[in-house]
């Protein structure tokens, strides 16, 4: 049975308590966040300990696995001391504030043989995970290109929350939600040789950038375009996946994002009307089905879907772009060792 704390009680991480405590394979040991009364409150309703000192708790001997929920500028910190500790973790995307945090962190993993996983949830979407097995089996041919546009409108005072402090975040937009599809490109076309972006301040009065667009290109001449947005005031996630015999579409994430559904194309012969098929998925089982992919890396001593070399390599691409934003022009990207 797995010991676990989870770090941060906020949405994110009272979705990852919630997980833990609804596993058969784990026991949620300790809610640890500096609002001590949060804290407390969450572990009243599942049955553990409470605290506001994760250093302790990371440390602990009564813990196997830690959870990190927590903003971005404090996921590293955490993380490192954790895997120190030879604690396996599952942190939050997007790993670290910085590439060289987040190497940092995969290094010690592998020194310390402990299991380092990337909170990419998308990746466990019902209908993004049956795309990528229709991608993966050539049911829509050679890949040429993808598109996404995902964004949401933020809510009243959302310039004074911890996302738009750069202090906290490390960035606007693109470490938000950007990442997420930054890292399915990757998870579809591999890695990537040029980046190209351009960053918005449109309406937010922040220091960190509201809209992000991307342009990126692999080795093969395969292109992913992104625009990510916090202007996009009704809530949309849209994932398009082309190849030369058809393409798959992902529309939706459940909640505000209305219902989720993967639409699969398929070029007609005569190059007339595609013919289409639709799956639509009634529930979010994204965050369910990630921590139980993260149990099985640990039993199964295998690296985990969306690992922390995964969460690493988004945050090159995110470096990338904020790099091209800056120059105005393109951005060559080196692969990695």
């Amino acid at each position: 049975m797995l010991r676990v704390a989870v770090i941060g009680a906020g949405r994110v991480g009272s979705i990852r308590i919630r997980e833990v405590a609804r596993s058969a394979d784990a026991r949620l040991v300790a809610v640890v966040d500096t609002d001590e009364a949060r804290a407390q409150e969450l572990a009243n309703a599942y049955g553990c300990a409470a605290s506001d000192d994760w250093e302790q708790s990371v440390t602990h001997a009564g813990i196997d696995a830690v959870v990190v929920a927590t903003p971005h500028n404090w996921l590293a910190p955490i993380t490192l001391a954790a895997l120190r500790a030879h604690k396996h973790v599952l942190c939050e995307k997007p790993l670290a504030s910085t590439s060289q945090e987040a190497e940092r962190l995969v290094q010690c993993a592998s020194e310390n043989g402990t299991k380092l996983k990337t909170g990419f949830n998308h990746r466990h979407h019902p209908a993004i995970k049956a795309a990528h097995e229709l991608a993966s089996r050539g049911q829509i041919g050679r890949l040429l290109c993808i598109r996404c546009r995902y964004g949401h409108g933020g809510r009243a005072g959302y310039e004074r929350e911890w996302r738009t402090d750069p202090g906290q975040s490390g960035g606007g937009e693109l470490l938000d939600q950007g990442v997420h599809a930054l890292d399915l490109f990757r998870w579809f076309l591999g890695d990537f040789s040029e980046m190209q972006a351009m960053l918005g301040h449109f309406f937010w009065p922040t220091a960190v950038e509201d809209n992000v667009f991307c342009t990126l290109r692999t080795p093969l001449s395969q292109v992913a375009s992104l625009h990510a947005s916090w202007t996009q005031w009704k809530n949309l996630f849209s994932f398009e996946v082309f190849g030369d015999e058809g393409y798959v579409v992902v529309e939706g994430l459940g909640g505000s994002y209305g219902r989720e559904r993967l639409v699969i194309g398929h070029r007609a012969p005569n190059f007339g009307t595609p013919r289409e098929e639709v799956v639509e998925f009634e529930q979010d089982s994204s965050w369910a089905d990630e921590w139980k992919e993260f149990v099985s890396a640990i039993r199964e001593d295998r690296a985990p879907l969306g690992d922390g070399r995964d969460g690493w390599e988004a945050l090159r691409l995110v470096q990338a772009a904020y790099e091209s934003a800056e120059r105005g022009q393109t951005v060559r990207l080196q692969a990695n060792a």
